[in-house]
């Protein structure tokens, strides 16, 4: 999608998309567009129900020259930027269902609570760039009026060179999250652990620094835990090491790790059938890493960030993990295997441990697809939070409000070590009476191998994939996590 930025309409785009405000409020450009049309504005308002609440939209055809589109902008300056970007996505859905190839948004002098008249551009820009992605690589026979054939918007509003400047780093979090988006939606036939690895190191031409571990490498670190989990697949695992050295020489990176397990049957202990197929995407962890790595490259970020993904597939076979194996983590940590398909915890433990090991970074934060119980808990709107830092929590939980990519806190507490305590071992990697605060005890494994950095987990299994259409994404993969770390890192740890 391009998108541009101009003080002035053309008046020749196939779309003109104006707003009206709460209670059929016309903006000053839909009443000079009304009042060119002989009043054909107020006469689709009186035979429809669109009252102008946020969200609205109703297309006006036969116009002389032009579709025109209301957009409905609700109550006056009282948008959040996730309200604004909410709005770019709603608008993009409706372009993308007419034959339109071009269009503009006259914007006037629209602003939002605590947000200025370009950045209020920038924020709608930045949805309609979000929404505007779809996987459609292996669609060989889809109906050209099945495609969308919107390629370019423009806004129009009087702070253009503005909101250009704004819309730059939001535009970079996009292009992040189109390549997260990508690497998860691929099958697990053209992503396993060394495709996955090669994917990111694409990354190198836009200055990151790319390492790749084999099992080898692997072995001589004592990374048993990961290992063990890869063990009965046909492909090698890999630990891959991303770095953006963007801050001073001597600082301290921010860091993060991932869950890239490309495909999960559960192993031995092994998943139903129905809807294994949806276990391509619990390498998403791993995948939002290389999202953001992407997006803090692109706009030059000052600050160090350390990414480590874990990329394991996990498979039955001869040489698989069994039920009731010990593995010996890099930390020195044993653990009691009792569920093979409790495997992204065993990838995590090992690269947690390896990060802070080599790097000492400022902080560390897990992202993973880690269990079905923290959808069972919040669903698909939040993403679950485990902390042993409340700076560092309290940080995510606001952005996360900001960006419309929510978290929900749950407890760490030294008593669900008992759930965790192994007869046999240091520690075994799953509770015997399963179905029992299943995320919160594998958050309470994580943070066996963490010491006392600042850490934060991010369970996101219930996020990362959409069954129907959201605002910001089609049916799939969703992104989420990119923009709201991408956020973070802006706000707060980068050098101004």
């Amino acid at each position: 999608m391009q998108i541009s930025f101009s003080t002035a309409s053309s008046g020749k785009s196939d779309s003109i998309v104006v707003g009206v405000f709460k209670d059929r409020v016309l903006s000053k450009s839909a009443e000079q567009t009304d009042k060119a049309s002989d009043g054909a504005l107020t006469r689709a308002l009186a035979s429809s129900y669109f009252k102008g609440e946020e969200g609205e939209i109703l297309g006006v055809p036969g116009l002389p020259t032009n579709r025109v589109v209301l957009l409905g902008l609700g109550d006056k300056d009282k948008l959040s930027e996730a309200d604004l970007t909410t709005l770019g996505g709603k608008l993009a859905t409706y372009l993308r269902a007419t034959p339109d190839k071009a269009a503009e948004v006259l914007l006037d002098d629209l602003k939002g609570k605590d947000i200025s008249q370009a950045e209020a551009a920038a924020f709608i820009a930045a949805g309609i760039q979000l929404k505007s992605w779809r996987f459609d690589k292996y669609r060989t026979k889809e109906p050209a009026d099945k495609k969308p054939k919107l390629t370019s918007v423009v806004m129009v509003t009087s702070k253009a060179d503005e909101a250009k400047k704004a819309f730059e780093p939001l535009n970079c979090a996009a292009e992040g999250v189109f390549f997260t988006r990508e690497v998860v939606s691929e099958p697990a036939n053209i992503i396993y652990p060394e495709s996955l690895a090669q994917r990111a190191s694409e990354l190198k031409s836009l200055g990151v620094h790319v390492e790749v571990l084999g099992e080898k490498k692997m072995h001589e670190l004592g990374m048993g835990a990961l290992l063990g989990v890869g063990q009965g697949s046909s492909k090698e695992s890999q630990l891959v090491v991303l770095e953006w050295r963007g801050g001073d020489k001597d600082t301290a990176p921010v860091a993060f790790v991932g869950k890239g397990v490309t495909f999960d049957t559960g192993g031995i202990s092994i998943k139903p059938a129905g809807g294994m197929e949806d276990m391509k995407w619990d390498m998403t962890g791993a995948g939002t890493i290389m999202g953001l790595m992407k997006t803090l490259a692109l706009r030059k970020a000052k600050v160090n960030v350390v990414g480590v993904l874990g990329l394991v597939e996990n498979m039955p076979g001869g040489n698989a993990q069994r039920p009731g194996d010990v593995v010996k983590s890099m930390s020195g940590q044993t653990i009691e295997v009792l569920n093979t398909d409790a495997e992204g915890r065993l990838v995590l433990a090992d690269a947690l441990w390896y990060t802070q090991d080599r790097f000492k970074p400022k902080f560390i934060i897990d992202l993973a697809t880690l269990t079905g119980a923290i959808i069972i808990a919040l669903g698909h709107e939040y993403a679950g939070l485990f902390s042993n830092n409340d700076e560092l929590a309290n940080r995510l939980i606001e952005t996360g409000d900001t960006m419309d990519e929510k978290l929900c806190r749950l407890p760490l507490h030294k008593n669900y070590d008992r759930d965790i305590d192994s007869d046999i071992a240091d520690v075994r990697n799953t509770q015997q009476t399963a179905r029992a605060a299943g995320s919160i005890t594998a958050a309470q494994f994580l943070q066996r191998f963490v010491n006392d950095y600042p850490w934060a987990h991010l369970d996101i299994c219930g996020t990362i994939w959409a069954y129907k259409d959201y605002p910001l994404s089609e049916k799939g993969a969703t992104g989420y996590g990119v923009r709201l770390l991408d956020r973070l890192v802006a706000n707060y740890y980068e050098t101004k």
